[in-house]
């Protein structure tokens, strides 16, 4: 997505026992000036506010003023309003809006199709 200049130098997974509720870090910039924390959860159920916070815990236990909390299920409604109302910045990324990213972005999928529509030329009957 842009993010830390090279592919390799991006970002960092970390997610480990003892990792404090942080799975990685991202830079945001070449310098790592500023990171984005992240936590994942693969989920069943919808991911509540007591996630939530929890996460913005970690954040602060890390001195962190970004996450990005993502989860193969759904946000409840209280966890969405919960990020809105807080002084961190947290981005939630439910699971379908994680498909749309990994397609956007090519991770994690494979091309199975490609189509070609063609269309008449119509000056091609044009022609003397």
């Amino acid at each position: 997505m842009g993010y830390g200049g090279t592919y390799d130098d991006a970002g960092q997974a970390i997610g480990n026992s003892g990792d404090d509720g942080i799975d990685g870090i991202i830079k945001e910039d070449r310098l790592g000036l500023d990171v984005v924390y992240i936590q994942a959860k693969r989920w069943e159920g919808p991911v509540g506010r007591p996630i939530v916070q929890a996460f913005t815990g970690s954040l602060e236990g890390n001195r962190a003023r970004k996450g990005v909390l993502i989860t193969t299920s759904r946000f409840t409604e209280e966890a969405k309003e919960y990020v809105k109302r807080i002084e961190k910045r947290i981005v939630l990324i439910d699971g379908k809006t994680l498909a749309e990213l990994m397609i956007d972005y090519n991770i994690g999928v494979y091309k199975k199709a490609e189509y070609i529509v063609k269309s008449i030329d119509s000056d091609y009957f044009d022609a003397e």
